[in-house]
């Protein structure tokens, strides 16, 4: 006997569903509708006596009342088929010579839910034709042969579930578009926030290409100057030096080739030579005039670093500024350069509102990957004394192949 359990059988298609409560409702119906029809039958007061030759029905007629109330368990999956079994039988009812008063319950409740279902446009014709059948079978083909008793009430009551069903069906097609409204909206944020990062890692990665297709062209240049200088080299070093030539003129060829693909791929971008640390007093001088203070401390010499590690802080460095101009409010800002075990240390720090309203994704995200492409690290959050505060740490000889 196999210990696997195959998939469990769901109810059939035919079975209504529906929540707890809709079953408590339909059966609430449903005996409404069988002792509200008791009640006609055999009123108490003389005012609600039965039409002139008119007798309480035998207990099979009860039946299609019942019938109708328990038919409305189907009414969200087949508004209008309940709706016109429940007129069908109501009406019948009547036309055998018996009072539909409390038996209307289920042709309104069946009406309002084609109303909800279709909205005014499907549901004019079957509210119509409901409205004239009920009051025909009511009235004039009914228990009293006239427009008297329950045909008088029921176009109004049928009405008033019209009105209720259309409102019903505004709210739900209003609830339907906000959410709509809110999903494009969350869409459109998370293109946003796509388009923003893939944009960075463009930029990083074509800056670390430049970085790359310089040291391999200097590479290239040192080589051939070595070939030239030496007079008579061994053979093992005369074949290295050649080799290095043409891995380093063959790599510059393929770097120089992803480069136009990726200058391509931003026209907005122009070209210009890429900034580092010796361009940090430009920077905090513009930053400056936008309106905040900023001090600056940097170890003088600045150290020896490598390429895209000067690219990398000099990055970090411009986005934390640009994100006090931007975020910070009134604010100062303290950027700090260390040198601690062979890593350059990089501390932004300013005193403005701290965490709320900063950015949470694109720019740090931004900074994080410049930081880690180099085998750093990075740190964001509020500051020790209020503010926000950006720490990296980068490894002067960048990153380990």
């Amino acid at each position: 006997m196999s210990g696997v359990a195959g998939p469990v059988a769901g109810p059939p298609k035919w079975w209504p569903s529906g929540p707890l409560w809709d079953w408590l409702g339909v059966t609430t119906a449903t005996l409404l509708i069988l002792f509200g029809s008791l009640g006609e039958s055999y009123p108490g007061n003389p005012s609600h006596a039965l039409p002139p030759g008119a007798h309480p029905p035998p207990w099979p007629a009860y039946l299609l009342v019942t019938a109708a109330g328990i038919a409305l368990a189907w009414r969200r999956r087949w508004p209008p088929a309940v709706l016109a079994l429940t007129v069908a039988l109501t009406s019948a009812y009547s036309m055998l010579g018996f009072v539909y008063g409390a038996a209307l319950i289920a042709p309104t409740i069946a009406l309002y839910s084609v109303v909800v279902a279709g909205g005014l446009r499907r549901a004019v014709l079957p509210a119509v034709v409901t409205i004239v059948v009920l009051t025909l079978a009511g009235g004039i083909l009914g228990p009293y042969r006239s427009f008297g008793g329950a045909a008088t009430v029921a176009p109004f009551e049928l009405l008033v579930a019209v009105g209720l069903g259309l409102a019903a069906a505004n709210r739900k097609a209003y609830l339907a578009e906000a959410h709509d409204r809110a999903r494009e909206a969350e869409r459109g944020r998370e293109e946003e926030a796509r388009r923003r990062v893939d944009a960075e890692r463009l930029r990083i990665a074509r800056e670390l290409h430049d970085v790359v297709a310089h040291t391999m062209a200097t590479i290239s240049v040192q080589a051939a100057a070595a070939a030239h200088v030496l007079t008579d080299p061994p053979r093992e070093a005369a074949e290295a030096i050649a080799a290095i030539r043409t891995a380093s003129k063959d790599g510059l060829r393929e770097l120089r080739t992803i480069l136009n693909v990726l200058r391509q791929a931003d026209d907005r971008d122009p070209v210009h030579p890429t900034p580092g640390l010796d361009d940090l007093d430009v920077l905090v001088g513009t930053v400056r005039r936008a309106g905040v203070p900023v001090t600056l401390s940097a170890p003088v010499p600045a150290p020896p670093r490598a390429a895209a590690v000067d690219v990398a802080a000099y990055r970090i460095i411009q986005e934390s500024l640009t994100n006090v101009l931007r975020h910070a409010g009134p604010a100062t800002a303290a950027v700090t350069l260390a040198v601690e075990d062979g890593h350059l240390v990089i501390d932004v720090v300013d005193t403005g509102v701290g965490v709320a309203g900063r950015p949470t994704g694109h720019g740090l995200n931004g900074m994080r990957e410049r930081a880690g492409s180099i085998g750093g690290t990075f740190h964001a959050g509020p500051g020790a004394q209020g503010g926000f505060a950006v720490h990296a740490t980068l490894p002067l000889d960048g990153p380990v192949s």
